[in-house]
């Protein structure tokens, strides 16, 4: 389905948070609340869900039964009255709402912004590819008191530009050696130890590169299990856009460059980088393997597409974190080293 960008947000509208995957325990709830009122700071509403917490009648990894999960996001996402909805943060099995939402009803409504990354790819992503709806791949509610990377912009920046905008992000030029962020430690905290250099790179070969396309992707480990079923039909929406194709963008969470070598495998042999002009892959502190880096092991699975392959984007797990937004038209750029991606809300 063709593209819907939502309204921009302005001062006033209601932001939903909702835990679609995992639920947050007590002593993170500190967290929550810094975050609940930086956005309250810039002049949001914020109205909490019923599925949020952690439930002592619930599995430890999700906040309630997938039914109640997917009764909420259906509910905010079909709301006029929410602009937004936001997740407090990811978790590991948001697929078992996929086919308990009613998408025949969130393709209806007026679009909503979604937002969100790890886990929550798995919700966002089938939310562009089969409602048509424009969603952000960017920081979770946690993370957003962090102040953004240089170059780059928050979530709440993007959400409240009106459709037609363009905006440019840069590579940061430092990053944070270690992905996990304990957010009990400082709940107040709003700047992110960046404590090493290094910038995006090719890894199909040396030389400048410019390409265009239409933004779709996600995290390996949650999105590659929809690759070929009706919510991870890339191939159908890249030819909705063709003849401008994809720029497809993957980042690796925690899994072992084997096991993201074979996810990515699977993906390409379902279609996923159909249409695509080039693949952005995601800084990782993922393990690699004496005998395969991480790397090594997108080459593997993607060398043969004959695709520009540039990695170390800020777009996964390890901060600072760069907002893609599923369904924008994004330039790509990276010449003389330096790299820039600009993105269309059109």
């Amino acid at each position: 389905m063709v593209g819907r960008f939502p309204a921009p947000l302005v001062h006033g509208d209601t932001i939903g948070v909702s835990a679609t995957s995992s639920g947050v325990p007590d002593g993170i709830r500190p967290r929550l609340d810094v975050a609940i009122e930086v956005v309250r700071d810039r002049g949001y509403e914020v109205v909490l869900g019923e599925c949020l917490g952690v439930r002592e009648s619930s599995p430890g990894h999700i906040s309630a039964p997938a039914s109640e999960r997917a009764a909420e996001l259906t509910l905010m996402l079909t709301d006029p009255a929410i602009r937004a909805v936001v997740p407090p943060w990811g978790g590991e099995t948001a697929i078992d709402v996929l086919d308990l939402l009613d998408w025949d009803a969130i393709a209806a409504a007026e679009p909503t912004w979604m937002v969100g990354y790890s886990d929550i790819s798995t919700v966002i992503t089938p939310l562009t590819l089969r409602a048509g709806l424009a969603t952000v791949h960017g920081n979770n509610l946690l993370d957003t008191p962090y102040r953004p990377g240089d170059g780059l912009v928050s979530w709440l920046d993007i959400a409240a530009m009106p459709e037609g905008t363009t905006f440019s992000q840069f590579p940061s030029g430092r990053y944070r050696k270690h992905a996990h962020v304990d957010y009990g430690q400082d709940p107040a905290a709003s700047e992110l130890t960046l404590d090493a250099e290094g910038g995006w790179k090719r890894l199909d070969e040396d030389g400048d590169l410019h390409v265009q396309g239409r933004l779709i992707g996600g995290c390996i480990e949650t999105i590659s299990p929809l690759a070929g079923s009706a919510f991870g039909d890339v191939p159908s929406w890249a030819a909705e856009h063709a003849p401008e194709g994809t720029l497809v963008y993957v980042e690796a969470a925690e899994a072992d460059a084997f096991t993201i070598c074979r996810a990515l495998h699977g993906m390409r042999l379902a279609g996923f980088f159909t249409g695509a002009n080039a693949v952005l892959v995601g800084r990782s502190t993922a393990p690699d393997h004496e005998a395969l880096s991480q790397h090594e092991a997108v080459l593997d699975a993607l060398g043969s597409l004959d695709l520009p392959i540039i990695a170390d984007v800020e777009c996964g797990h390890v901060a600072p974190f760069m907002p893609l937004v599923n369904g924008a038209h994004a330039e790509v750029k990276l010449l003389g080293g330096a790299g820039e991606l600009t993105q269309s809300l059109c």
